[in-house]
This record gives C-alpha cells, structure tokens and sequence, in this order.
C-alpha cells in the first residue's frame, strides 16, 4: 500500500508499508500447503515466500528446537524480530512478501487461547489473509499429518477458535490500517487466490485514481464519437437517487441466507459496513477496500450478483429524479453519470428496469474485478476531470459529506434533503464549513417536499428539480470550444490600448495602464471562463442584497510572471482581492503548495510572444495538479503562438483546462529591446539592453 500519511477528504490515510501479506489460520488449516501452491503459481520475481518458522529458526542460534525451550518473552523478541527482518528484506527487494504466520495457541480446556502476535506484526503487515478452512476439514488434516505434531482439537473447538482469531485480527487489523481479507475453500480457486493476492500486491491509490479516470474518459469518449457534448449531470446513488441505502439492505439479505444456511451471524453481516466505517479506517481509500473484501469474502460472483437484483427490485427511484434522468439523457449534448461509493451492480439493474440503461452510465466498484474503488475524493477527482479535461459544464447532485468533494468541482451543486430520520447526520457542520470555509455555492431540493430544510435557506436557496428554468439550464447548449479569447475591435479596447502603445508613457503612469488592463481582462472574459457564484452583502438601505464574484475566488492563485506581468497582475488582483497573489521569475518559483486545493491558477504578463516561457509555467503547474483549471492573461499575444503548430497553440488544442484570455492579437512578431521592451518601459529602465 503505497500511501501517504496524510489528510483527505474522507479522512486519514495511514502511513506508506511495503506490501508484506499475511496468511494466517489455525494450526493445520493448510497455510504452508497454500504457500508452495502459491510459490509455483506466482513465482519469484514479483513475490518472495516465508514460513514464519523457518525465519525464526534461522535467528535463533540453535533453531527452531531452542527457539520452544525459550521463555515467553525471549519468544516474543525473536518472534518480532523475526517479521522485522522480513520488512527489511521486503523493502530491500522490492518484491511483495507473503509469510505464513499464526495469531494464538489454544489447548483444548483452556478457556482462552495464548496470543503470539507482536506489535511488529502489527507495524509490519499490509494485509492479512486468512484461511477459512472449514473446522471438520481441519480435523482430519491435523490426525493426517505424521510431520508435526499436532495435538488433538475436536470441531468444536477448532470452530471457537477460528471465529475468535478472526473477530479479533479484524478489530486489529482496522486499528491499525491493515486490509484484512478471508477466504474459504468452498469460495475461490488458487487462481482466485492468486489473482486477489496480485492485486493486493499492486493496487494503490494512485492507481485506484488512474483506473477510475480511464472508466470516465472511455465512457465520455464513447459518447463524443455519437456527437459533441456540453453538460454532464452527475449524481450520487443512495439516498440520492431514491431513500434506501443499499448497502444495508444488501447486508440484510447475506443476514438472511447466512441465518438459513448456518453461516455468518446474522447481526454481524447487518452490521458489517456501519461497523467498517465506524473503525479507524473510516471511509479512506483503505476504508472501502477493506468494504470491497467484504463483499468478496461473503459472497461468490454469482451469490452476489443474485443478491444485487435482489437488492434493487426493492429500491424505487424518487420520481422527481427519474423524470431529471429522462429529461437529460434524452438530450444527445448531456451526459449523465451516476458516481456511487456504494455497489454499481445494484444501480444498473435500477436504471435498467426504469429504463434507463442506455441513458446513465454508472461508475462504482464492489468487487476485484472492477479495478478501484469509489471514494470521496475519487469522486471529486472526476467531477474535476469532466469539467477540465473534457470541458464539460458539470452540474452536481449528492445528498452527504462524501458528496461534497464532487459538489465543491462542479460548476453548480445540488443537496439532495432526504426525510430526518434517514439522512446524514454529521451532513449539516460539514456541509456549512464547506459553504463558510470552502467557498461553495449550492442550492437544496427537499425529497419528499415537506422534508425539514437543512441548514437556512440563505446559506443554502431552495429550489425544485421540476422548475421549468432549472430543466432548460441542464439542456441548454453551450459553447465548450473556443478557449482563445480576445478583445481586439471594442471600443474599450481602442481605448486601454492606446496608453499601453504611447510612447512618451513610461514608469508609473504605464504600469497603471497595465493594471486597467488586467482589471478589464478579468470582468470582461473571466467572468466567462470561470463564472461567477453569488454571496450576501450588506446594502446601503439596511437590508441584506445578493452580490457577486469570481467563482471560487479564495481558490484562485495570481501568478505574476515577472517583471513586466507585475502591473497587470495588479489589476488582475484589484477584480480577485481574496485571491494569492504570488510574484514568479521561473517556473520554480511556483510550488505545489500554491496549486494544491485551488480552483484556478490565473498567470499573467504583459506580451507573449513565442510562448515558450509560458509553457514552461503550465508544464510546472501541471506537475502538482493535472486538471486544475488555468487562465494565461496577457496584454498582447503573438497571434502566431496560438496557432496550432505554435508552442502555446499546441499546448492549447491538448489541455481542455487550459484558456488564454487576452487583450489583443498581433501579427506583429517584433521583439522589443532596450527603450521598446514593455518590462524596460514599465520599469523606467529603457537604457539598459
């Protein structure tokens, strides 16, 4: 688990591990067979392989035999150091390790088993799996095998043991960030077995992310081939979509075939997601991994399927969402993508007995097989990409907190306020510090319409999914090209123009030139580019009046390429007073914290000639974040640079969230020098070359 040890959006991500798996089961469940099985099946150049013992054996002066003649905590010191030295080697290696290790001792007629595992176990494994053998098989294996001696365990026993060692490796391995997985051999062939252990080994959250990007920009490219698109209306699932959570109704289901089949308590399987999401792993990357191996745990592909269509023939979609999803998937510009953190086989069968399979693409996870898992922040990440990389106007629906990464990426946001008793309870704060703190602008749709409002409805307007203007806005076509925007032939423009061309105007009085120039560029097209989100303000009469700004103003870094983007930069600043301003000579002076949670990165200068300067500023932005949105401002703009055989026209015509706002364009390719470099001018310094 390649992770850092930081704060998200869901949550906290625990501290990177090299992938160290173990597989842990009862004395004679079938540990080291499992291990040579998987030895010739996997191989060595992605795996090493360790009995517990024999690494033990080969610490202890005088073996395995002195190592049982030690005292209890002689054993554990070499016990730890023995996992230690695994975690080393495994680093050293770069291979993934998997070690055969046990987890307690228990005679039979003791009341309560002899723990070995160490704190090292715990610091050192990424994973734990464990074989579920069942007790009786487990019996005969122990009377079967001459090579050690294996004291006698009747079923019963072997099952208490089993159930215990599993319960409490769970609550230790959520404790400490390790993914715990069971598996059954009535459940998963070596090749399962193999191929869940391969991506344990490989899967990141990095490589969550890239895999969930790739469903996005497959389905969205898809859907470019039939015709141009404009808009995408992106919803969450559960108790948006409809009131039920699916999740626990899919529990409620294995609850009842584990309790006519014998299996799994009936109670821990309703609690199994609440309990999950209540540890430390919380809803992390991690978090619903782990909620993944759940599912593979107590359910075959087929098992859960059938449970899936089991779970959605009870599931009614709110009419005012189906009639939403038939408005806008009947329009060819719209797409519409439900992003579930829940399971997507249960809302495609949704969809698709309202018929509107064809019309609503579903990106979610649940199993292996589907490659990621969907997380808040994933969620943002492709709210994010939809509006950047694809240059679509994203509407946002969701109903809780890990709707609000996706909510805050979107151009405009929609609460969904289901019934009180039902809806998220921690929603209200944390949906407030988005507004106050984070800067969103969103609106709230009660379902049903006498649900209790949430928060007031100044800081969240009410409004209602069937309003005729509300539909329009969601069809309406818009303009996704033309990103080179230009002033050239207003008035205005004639006017602004002419201070900055005369020459007799140096120093001060051609910086505050510039800087109405930069002013003007940012009322008149960003305004455009990157829209605007209302606020209160206080009105000269007394009461309070609706105002206007920047969308996502706070959100939004100025970066002055000096020295000549100095002024205009200013003026850029005069119309975004809330957003940094940071002065840059190259590209390194832009680091990751003045990009990483921002909405827009603005970078200015007076002229841009071959644009090669620039590129470099976008080739740095775009190191720290690939789908923040960026603006160049500039004053004038060799007309040739932006075609698309030039620097910056070729950089343009890939970078769907890039734009370039400027004054004019010149055909003009003459560099000044001395008394006509604009930075010389600005800066009453004409007689230097």
């Amino acid at each position: 688990m390649a992770l850092d040890d930081r704060e998200t959006a869901s949550g906290t991500i625990p501290r990177a591990k090299a992938v160290v798996i173990g597989l842990y089961g009862v004395p004679g469940s079938g540990k080291s067979t499992l291990l040579r099985d998987l030895k010739h099946k996997l191989g060595e150049t992605q795996f090493t392989f360790y009995e517990g013992s024999e690494v033990i054996a080969s610490l202890v002066p005088g073996g395995l035999s002195e190592f049982q003649q030690a005292p209890p905590e002689e054993k554990a010191r070499w016990r730890q150091l023995a996992i230690q030295t695994i975690g080393i080697q495994t680093v050293n290696t770069g291979r993934a390790a998997i070690v055969t290790g046990h987890f307690m001792f228990w005679s039979e007629g003791d009341d309560v088993g002899q723990p070995v595992h160490t704190q090292g176990d715990l610091d050192t494994y990424s994973h734990i799996v464990y074989i579920n053998t069942p007790p009786e098989t487990v019996a005969v294996w122990r009377r079967l095998d001459n090579s050690r001696q294996q004291p006698p365990a009747s079923v019963e026993h072997l099952r208490k043991w089993t159930q215990t060692e599993k319960a409490e490796l769970r609550r230790l391995c959520r404790a400490n960030g390790i993914l715990f997985a069971s598996l059954s051999d009535t459940k998963g062939t070596l090749d399962d077995i193999a191929a869940m252990l391969l991506d344990l080994r490989e899967h990141t959250e990095k490589l969550n992310l890239a895999h969930a990007r790739h469903r996005l920009d497959d389905f969205l490219n898809t859907c470019r081939r039939r015709g141009e698109l404009h808009t995408a209306l992106v919803l969450d699932a559960d108790k948006t979509l409809a009131a039920e959570d699916t999740g626990a109704l899919f529990w409620e289901v294995v609850a009842k075939s584990n309790a006519r089949g014998g299996g799994f308590a009936a109670e821990d399987c309703s609690k199994s997601l609440q309990t999950l999401f209540g540890s430390p792993l919380g809803y992390t990357y991690t978090g619903f991994r782990q909620a993944m191996l759940l599912y593979e745990e107590h359910t075959g592909p087929d098992e859960f399927i059938a449970i899936c269509e089991e779970v959605a023939s009870s599931v009614t979609l709110h009419p005012e969402m189906l009639s939403l999803l038939r408005h806008a998937g009947g329009h060819s510009h719209v797409v519409v993508v439900v992003l579930t953190c829940g399971l997507r086989c249960v809302w495609e069968v949704v969809l698709a007995k309202a018929g509107l399979s064809g019309a609503v693409k579903v990106i979610g996870g649940g199993r292996i097989s589907d490659g990621f898992v969907m997380t808040a922040d994933v969620k943002g990440a492709l709210v994010a990409r939809m509006r950047v990389a694809h240059s679509l106007y994203v509407w946002a629906v969701g109903d809780g907190p890990l709707d609000l990464p996706m909510l805050g990426e979107a151009h405009q946001a929609i609460v969904v306020v289901g019934e009180e008793r039902s809806r998220s309870k921690t929603m209200d704060k944390k949906l407030r510090d988005a507004i106050v703190t984070g800067g969103l602008r969103a609106h709230q749709v009660l379902l049903p319409g006498d649900t209790p409002t949430r928060l007031d409805r100044d800081k969240l307007p009410q409004m209602r999914l069937e309003d005729g203007e509300f539909l329009s806005a969601i069809a309406r076509q818009r303009d996704s090209g033309h990103r080179i925007l230009h002033a050239e032939g207003n008035n205005e423009v004639k006017l602004l123009t002419t201070a900055t061309r005369d020459s007799r105007l140096l120093g001060p009085d051609l910086r505050k030139a510039h800087q109405r120039v930069g002013w003007y560029l940012v009322v008149r097209f960003l305004t455009d580019v990157v829209g605007l989100e209302a606020y209160h303000i206080p009105h000269v009469q007394g009461n309070t009046v609706s105002g206007h700004r920047i969308r996502h103003e706070k959100r939004t870094t100025i970066v002055a390429l000096m020295r000549g983007g100095e002024p205009m930069a200013f003026g850029v600043s005069d119309a975004l007073p809330s957003a940094m301003f940071l002065h840059a000579k190259q590209p390194d002076d832009v680091a990751s914290h003045h990009v990483k949670g921002q909405w827009t990165v603005v970078l200015v200068d007076s002229v841009v000639n071959s644009g090669k300067s620039v590129v470099e500023f976008l080739q740095r932005i775009r190191s720290f974040d690939e789908t923040i949105h960026i603006v160049v401002v500039a004053g004038v703009v060799q007309a040739r640079s932006v075609l698309v055989d030039g620097i910056l026209g070729r950089v343009l015509h890939q970078d769907k969230g890039l734009s370039l706002v400027a004054l004019r364009l010149s055909e003009n390719k003459f560099t000044g020098q001395g008394a006509t470099d604009t930075g010389n001018r600005l800066f009453n310094s004409t007689q230097l070359d």
